[in-house]
């Protein structure tokens, strides 16, 4: 699988995604808490348009409880875009759906996101309640839902390097003795390419 990463949309090097005649699937779940959730929906798709991808959204709240289903979905998209927002409601919505389990089972795809959709390929999401409330449950979600992350990179991501919240993220991770890759806006990841 290839994973390319970046603090705010996208990065300097996204020319790497490009794909004339591909096909993307959108995960927006990070903006849940927001009553207007798709309200840069197109700004999404247009970016995606310009790398030569046509786009659909993939809900990930329409997986929960449908073991395999997500797998599936998957076989059909080459790019799986996955955007920013609130971290810890990505990482429940992704759990419940079996994220993590259908990209290991998904090596013709590549992992695309950023802020949040970057924040869940960490090993874990230790800093990051200083950037995002770890407590924000939308309609549908529970506290007893798991927030564990994809583990894609090995590493911890935090986006938005140089922003007070992100500083105060970096500040806790190194008095805790814990490694992390900071990226700021601009900046990109590229992995497996």
């Amino acid at each position: 699988m290839r994973i390319y990463l970046s603090a705010y949309r996208l990065g300097a090097r996204a020319d790497v995604l490009a794909a004339h005649g591909g096909r993307a699937a959108i995960i927006m779940n990070a903006l849940d808490p927001f009553p207007d959730r798709l309200l840069s929906w197109d700004r999404e798709t247009g970016d995606l348009e310009r790398l030569g991808y046509s786009s659909t959204e993939l809900d990930l709240r329409e997986f929960w409880n449908y073991p395999g289903a997500l797998t599936q979905r998957l076989a059909d998209i080459d790019l799986l875009w996955v955007v920013g927002g609130n971290a810890f409601v990505l990482a429940r919505a992704a759990t419940a759906a079996g994220l993590a389990e259908a990209l290991h089972q998904s090596p013709h795809l590549t992992y695309a996101g950023y802020s949040a959709g970057a924040c869940v390929t960490s090993v874990d999401l230790a800093g990051i309640e200083l950037m995002d409330s770890a407590d924000e449950l939308p309609a549908g979600y529970s506290a007893e839902m798991p927030v564990d992350t994809l583990n894609l990179t090995g590493a911890r991501i935090v986006p938005h390097a140089g922003t007070a919240d992100a500083d105060a993220a970096e500040r806790h991770l190194t008095s805790a003795g814990l490694a992390y890759l900071p990226l700021a806006d601009g900046q990109d990841l590229i992995l497996n390419f």
